[in-house]
């Protein structure tokens, strides 16, 4: 059992032979002639994605870029120890590297769309996120590569590790001159090229690659040396930008919940609210009379139940209902109207998400039914009303499960079935009805 499991990892069973492999390295490796014009292309047309955020132009230029080349061939010359290919696979791609940021630069300086979208915005802080999917990514694309295995493998790496837009991204800093843009680009490309470049060397390793140079111990712990360098310094940066990420994304998250839970405020209605996750802030205009020294104690303490006892809160006075009340007297009725009306919307959501939840059951039955009893096909569940001859006025809601099956069930399997839906839902007068 064990082996035969063993066996089904195996990737030995399906491996090119080295002189394939080989070959098809230093194949991938060139730019010139149409691979060059694809690349240019290629980085056009993600420019051109960017600056209209479109995410569909920006996967088309990701599947045909053929980035991808050059950085396995340095990971697999290092892994190889083959230096003249490690010497024209670092060429190649410097060259490509530099032909996309002139290619892009280009194409920004002469668009009339200058504004960063999301798309584009995206590329410039990158994470310790980017840097898993860079590995993970050029881990499958040199299994693609070593393996008889090709299919769409390659094209989803392409638009997973996303090489070209970081790279666009970079020449529409250099061409707007917001080189925080440019450098949150670069780097984004340096963790992508990084570590697709280790998950070849680590990859070539397991296969058991034929050495292509003999080098002393000195030399390969030298080499083991700068590879650990670069990994570290790609890598620091990106542990430290994911951290932050983390902790906006909790504050973000955590203030949302404090606003909706403020919303309505000893009769003061939240008209609007503004999170700058950036400064820790939150700013809060309120409608109703105008909020005492006491009334802002109670909210900052109250955002300290939600983890944001560091958030500084800033109150603005939206309509103040005391400034009109001696010209208009209806004004406190107004105020009661407004907040009868705020608590109607909140009971009529709370009633509808308990609708939507219950109109959901029954097939969350019929999943588990299928589970107990495959040949249930179908499954009703209802809540109505029960209306008693003597006691009219007092409704009694009762709940009834209606399930349909392929085949007639034994009177033993329905009993099954009874109980376990009672015990499943907690109601041991629900009804079951058998179809």
């Amino acid at each position: 059992m064990i082996k035969t499991i063993l066996h089904s990892f195996n990737i030995q069973q399906d491996a090119e032979t080295f002189d394939v492999i080989h070959s098809a390295v230093e194949r991938e490796i060139v730019f010139k002639g149409s691979r060059l014009w694809v690349l240019i292309f290629a980085i056009i047309l993600a420019s051109v994605g960017l600056n209209i955020n479109s995410t569909s132009v920006i996967i088309g230029a990701m599947l045909i870029s053929p980035l991808m080349g050059p950085i396995n061939g340095i990971g697999y010359s290092i892994a190889t120890y083959d230096f003249p290919l490690l010497r024209q696979a670092f060429k190649n791609f410097s060259f490509a590297v530099l032909a996309s940021l002139i290619a892009s630069t280009l194409y920004f300086s002469i668009s009339p769309v200058s504004s960063a979208h999301s798309e584009l915005l995206a590329r410039t802080s990158p994470t310790i996120y980017d840097v898993l999917i860079a590995l993970f990514g050029g881990l499958a694309g040199t299994v693609s590569l070593t393996t008889k295995l090709k299919g769409n493998v390659v094209p989803g790496v392409a638009i997973a590790t996303a090489l070209m837009p970081p790279l666009c991204t970079a020449g529409y800093g250099l061409a707007t001159g917001q080189f925080q843009f440019f450098f949150g680009a670069i780097y984004l490309f340096t963790i992508n090229t990084v570590f697709i470049g280790i998950s070849t060397i680590v990859f070539s390793q397991v296969m058991a690659f034929p050495i292509k140079a003999i080098i002393d111990e000195a030399k390969k712990a030298r080499i083991n040396h700068i590879i650990t360098v670069v990994i570290l310094i790609t890598l620091i940066p990106s542990v430290y930008f994911g951290y932050v990420l983390v902790q906006n994304e909790g504050f973000s998250e955590n203030s949302a919940k404090f606003v909706r839970s403020i919303s309505l405020f000893r009769g003061n209605y939240l008209l609007r609210h503004e999170i700058n996750v950036d400064q820790r802030t939150i700013t809060l205009m309120y409608g109703g009379r105008k909020l005492t020294v006491d009334d802002k104690a109670q909210l900052k303490k109250r955002s300290g139940d939600f983890g944001l006892s560091e958030a500084t809160l800033n109150f603005q006075q939206g309509l103040n209902f005391a400034d009109f009340s001696t010209q208009f007297n209806e004004t406190e009725q107004l105020k009661s109207e407004i907040n009868r009306l705020s608590l109607e919307l909140q009971q009529y959501s709370r009633q509808q998400d308990s609708l939507r939840q219950r109109s959901l059951k029954g097939k969350a039955l019929l999943s588990e039914l299928k589970v107990l009893l495959p040949v249930t096909t179908a499954c009703l569940f209802t809540e109505p009303y029960r209306f008693i001859a003597d006691k009219p006025s007092e409704p009694i809601r009762q709940a009834y499960v209606i399930v349909t099956t392929s085949k007639t069930l034994r009177k033993n399997e329905k009993k099954k079935i009874t109980l376990w839906l009672r015990a499943r839902l907690q109601n041991d007068s629900l009804r079951t009805m058998f179809d």
